[in-house]
Parts: structure tokens; sequence; C-alpha cells
């Protein structure tokens, strides 16, 4: 009856050794976080109405750069929102290029004084790529952002949240705004949770393991 105590305490502690190796041999491989795209290091804005190319990046202030790439950035892997407007309902355009580096990566086309509200344009030609050409709904902040920017608009602070500046005197960071960071962070976090798992059912099985050796001992 002991003998077979034993037999199954063995049985348990390897089946506990094999689950622990699973867990840490494959779980972290299974739940590799995807590497992050760079980082975008500048934007530039062309417009019709401008007497040159503003170009925008964190020396001129993080959190205007920041709000600037927020007003475009969730248009990246978006499904379209809406139709093309009427040529003649949209007012003028600005073309934002976003750019890590000297590599421009992103390309939009902004209409902060469309009729019914701001409207943005992704067009189906971006860099390195194509993708689906698509409409969406603005955000209300898009001319006040644009304008902090330097494109000669109307001021309209009262859409903005908290007055003037609004989001752009809030600290604002990208990170937060980007659905690819929030995912390596939570499978960062469930990597570790499996780690420690792991280190637990080792403890365990030395445990069984040990009380199987004192009741060999005693019998």
């Amino acid at each position: 009856m002991v003998r077979g105590a034993i037999t199954r305490i063995w049985s348990a502690a390897g089946a506990i050794a094999v689950a622990a190796a699973l867990t840490l041999g494959t779980a972290p491989a299974a739940l590799a976080a995807p590497k992050a795209p760079a980082k975008p290091t500048s934007i530039q804005i062309k417009g019709k109405d401008l007497p040159g190319t503003l170009i925008v990046d964190p020396s001129d202030g993080a959190r205007l750069f920041d709000t600037l790439l927020a007003e475009v950035n969730w248009m990246s892997t978006a499904k379209p929102l809406t139709t093309a407007p009427k040529t003649d309902k949209l007012g003028p355009k600005y073309t934002l290029t976003v750019f890590v580096k000297t590599a421009p990566q992103q390309i939009y086309d902004l209409y902060p004084e469309a009729a019914g509200g701001p409207r943005a344009h992704r067009p189906a030609a971006q860099p390195g790529a194509t993708k689906a050409d698509g409409w969406f709904y603005g955000r209300l902040t898009m001319g006040e952002t644009l304008r902090l920017s330097g494109v000669p608009l109307q001021a309209k602070p009262d859409v903005v949240p908290g007055g003037i500046g609004g989001g752009v005197g809030e600290n604002i960071k990208v990170d937060d705004l980007d659905p690819v960071a929030g995912v390596n962070g939570f499978l960062g976090h469930m990597r570790d949770l499996l780690l420690v798992n792991g280190a637990v059912l080792i403890v365990i099985m030395f445990g069984l393991a040990g009380m199987a050796f004192l009741i060999r001992r005693k019998v």
C-alpha cells in the first residue's frame, strides 16, 4: 500500500515536471511580443495656402508633435468610415507625411474645414505598401492642431478639451494611443505570469519528490 502511494506521488511529480517544462519551454516562444514599429520622428505638412513645407518634430514640443501624430496615426490600420464627400464641400486640403528619420511611412490628406465636420483621406498609394483607399471622419481637434502646427486657420479653442491647446496642453503619449504597443505590453505581462507559474510548479515538484523520499526511508 505504501509502495503504491509512493508510485502515485512519483507519477504526480513526473506530470508536474512535464507541465513545468512545457510552460517554461513553449509559452515564452508562443507569446513572444511582435516587434513594435519604429517611432515617427517628424511630420511634413503641405498645402496650397502654405508658403512652403511645414516640418513638425519633437523639438517643436513633444506634446504638439504627439498630438499632431495622433490626428492621423489611428488611420494606419483602420477601416474606412465614410464615402468620399463632394469636392466642393471639402475646403482646403493639407497633406501630412509621417517620417521615420528621412523615410516617409504614412501619407494622409486632411480637410479640417469640410462641410459637416473634418474629413481625412488615406490614399491607396502609401510608402512601401498599398492600402485600401479610405475616407474617415476626422477629429474635431484637427483644425486647432493644424493651426498650432503653423497652418493659417481660424482659432477654434472651444472644440479642444482643456481650452486653448487642449490636447496639446496635456501630456499625451503616442504609445497610449497605439494598439500595437498595448498588445506588446499585455503579452509581456502574460509571459512573466507564465514564468512565475512555472517556477511555482517546479517548487511543488521538488516538494513532492522530498515527501516521497521521506516516506520511502520510513518504509
